[in-house]
């Protein structure tokens, strides 16, 4: 699936992050003999396959540290805004909002679990690639990449029904499509993470036709796990864009109060769409190198440096970290609850019915 097909043609056992220094000492022995240590990291030191971490680690390790953790508390802060101001006030409480706190829990996720494993993966290089800790990783990277894209494809669909039919909207939109919805999002994530996990420790090793097969299987999870979904979700934009257009030409041409009255709940609508489509362009803009390169790596003689492979797959996670800045931009409820919920108001008093427009 998505985060998995990195591996393909990335040897991580073989090549040192981007971090890593080229240079390596030997130790003179003891008394019972001598030993080597591979002091090629700025961050740890390799002794007899085993990790130290070095006690004055360089520079550029602790920057790194510092940098990604910053984007981690980031994520988990903005994130947890929009997942508490969608709970506790009322007036969020709408089909809609249910699917964006469904991707604002994807992205705390993303921050909480796979930023640690991804800052310790960057500047290890995973050496020991066909570990627990790495198959761990790639499970969660897989399964929170998917829920994600999954979520989307619903907050498309019901985009879809609210300004394509709208009559229908509050009957085929309601919660309880929308909790269906949700749960088999992250059911179908969770079942491919899970089977990341159980490949890893079932598959044997590589025979005849391995590179071929490898190269199809990761075709076919890229195709089935990132473009087709998002041509779905392009095409139903696409027909949101149009039939909205049409909306607003018929709304100019009409002097009626009912059908202003119509074409003010038509705007509000059209705004979460705007806005909703703008979420999902910054999604394609973070992920699509990533996948691009996934497709293409396989039709280039030279192996993609690890150093390329890293800084797309970081893109790929500031995804979740950039949503909460979008909704705060362009949602002025949401940017009265996070007012609401920064001053600490909401530990003082009951302002779960505050009205946020």
């Amino acid at each position: 699936m998505p985060k998995d097909s990195r591996s393909g043609r990335v040897d991580t056992q073989g090549h040192t992050s981007p971090l890593m220094e080229s240079k390596s000492m030997e130790r003179a022995g003891t008394a019972n003999g001598t030993y080597t240590v591979n002091d090629i990291h700025p961050c740890y030191e390799i002794d007899n396959a085993t990790y130290i971490f070095t006690s004055n680690p360089s520079i550029i390790c602790v920057l790194l540290y510092v940098f990604l953790g910053s984007l981690s508390v980031v994520t988990i802060g903005g994130n947890l805004l929009v997942i508490i101001s969608i709970i506790y006030f009322k007036q969020l409480h709408i089909p809609t909002n249910y699917l964006i706190l469904s991707l604002a829990v994807a992205d705390l996720l993303v921050g909480v679990v796979v930023f640690p494993f991804s800052m310790a993966f960057s500047v290890t290089s995973c050496w020991y690639y066909e570990g627990l800790f790495c198959k761990v990783r790639r499970s969660f990277d897989v399964t929170l990449s998917t829920a994600s894209i999954l979520n989307l494809c619903c907050i498309s669909i019901d985009r879809y029904y609210a300004i394509c039919q709208p009559l229908t909207y509050r009957s085929k939109i309601n919660d309880r499509v929308t909790g269906i919805m949700i749960l088999v999002s992250w059911a179908v994530a969770a079942l491919i993470g899970i089977r990341i996990i159980i490949i890893g420790f079932t598959q044997g090793e590589c025979e005849e036709n391995c590179s071929n097969n490898a190269v199809i299987s990761t075709t076919l999870a890229c195709m089935f796990s990132f473009y087709i979904p998002v041509i779905i979700m392009l095409s139903i934009y696409l027909k949101i864009f149009l039939v909205a257009q049409r909306q607003a030409n018929s709304i100019q041409n009409t002097t009626c109060q009912s059908t202003k009255s119509g074409g003010t709940v038509s705007k509000m609508e059209r705004k979460a769409t705007k806005t909703l489509a703008i979420v999902l362009g910054v999604f394609l803009l973070c992920w699509t190198p990533f996948f691009l390169c996934i497709i293409f790596q396989p039709l280039i003689s030279d192996v993609t440096p690890i150093a390329v492979i890293e800084t797309l797959n970081w893109l790929t996670l500031s995804n979740s970290m950039l949503n909460p800045f979008i909704y705060a931009f362009f949602y002025s409820w949401f940017r009265s609850a996070f007012r609401i919920i920064m001053s600490g108001k909401i530990f003082l008093g009951d302002f779960a019915n505050s009205k946020l427009l």
